[in-house]
């Protein structure tokens, strides 16, 4: 059992989350965007849910993460805090919300806290979104910061390749997540890259770092519960596990509950009043 399980823990921290770090205990971390799924989550003992912009393909069916909007990742974070009663909940600032201007992107992370009750929030990029995450964490806003495949700048990418396997994009990767440290960011995620790069930001940053796609040897993983529950079966990247196939288990539990309705074996008379 871990020694931070749900029966010895209140509520996950920030300061939870970095003795976790420096006890070599791993942090387990899962999206969530409404009451019924947050709820199940953090019974099961989850230690952060984040409240992704993945909210934009998996609930809202776009193609990319950009269009969810600032008013759209409030509802569903609200939805989450509802929910939670152990987990740390960190959510996603929308693209166009705190790029290029660090003004917006306070204003943009305030009306997160206060609207939704969550506990922090988590912005994409480095050296670009210094003055941002400075300003920021200014009011006192914990910070999470995102590196590697930011799925805000795929059109600057153009695919959604592993990142920085280049001498000089991992140079930079390793500087601005001690960059992001230095500014005082709680943790960083690092998305699809290799994992000796991964497993040396994490030896060289204190905070935690958490990975989806970065191999082992970071301090906790990241998935988005959508896909890890086979609900979306189109998304499948070698570095997603699938814990459960539930669009087929939905899937047949539909269909039965249609084939009863059309051969009138449902409602009996022991369901009805």
């Amino acid at each position: 059992m871990s020694v931070h399980s749900s029966s010895s823990v209140k509520r996950v921290t920030t300061h939870i989350l970095q003795e976790m770090k420096d006890s070599g205990e791993k942090i387990s971390m899962l999206t969530a965007y409404d009451f019924s799924m947050a709820k199940i989550v953090d019974s099961a003992g989850i230690d952060i849910v984040l409240v992704g912009d993945s909210a934009s393909n998996v609930m809202a069916g776009h193609e990319t993460t950009l269009p969810i909007t600032l008013d759209q990742m409030i509802y569903h974070a609200s939805s989450v805090v509802r929910a939670v009663k152990r987990a740390f909940i960190v959510v996603d600032i929308p693209f166009g919300h705190y790029q290029g201007n660090s003004s917006e992107a306070l204003r943009s992370a305030i009306r997160i806290m206060k609207e939704s009750g969550a506990h922090a929030v988590k912005v994409e990029g480095g050296s670009e979104i210094k003055e941002s995450v400075s300003r920021i964490l200014s009011a006192g806003v914990p910070v999470m910061g995102h590196l590697g495949l930011t799925p805000q700048s795929i059109y600057k990418f153009g695919t959604y390749t592993v990142r920085a396997k280049e001498e000089a994009e991992a140079k930079k990767l390793l500087e601005d997540a001690q960059m992001l440290e230095q500014c005082g960011c709680f943790a960083i995620v690092l998305e699809k890259i290799p994992a000796a790069l991964a497993q040396k930001v994490a030896e060289s940053v204190k905070i935690p770092v958490i990975g989806i796609g970065a191999g082992p040897d970071v301090d906790g993983q990241v998935l988005v519960m959508h896909d890890m529950l086979g609900i979306t079966q189109e998304f499948k990247p070698r570095f997603l596990r699938q814990y459960a196939d539930l669009q087929s288990i939905m899937t047949e539990a539909f269909q039965n509950y249609i084939k009863d309705v059309k051969e009138r074996k449902f409602p009996t008379n022991s369901e009805s009043y």
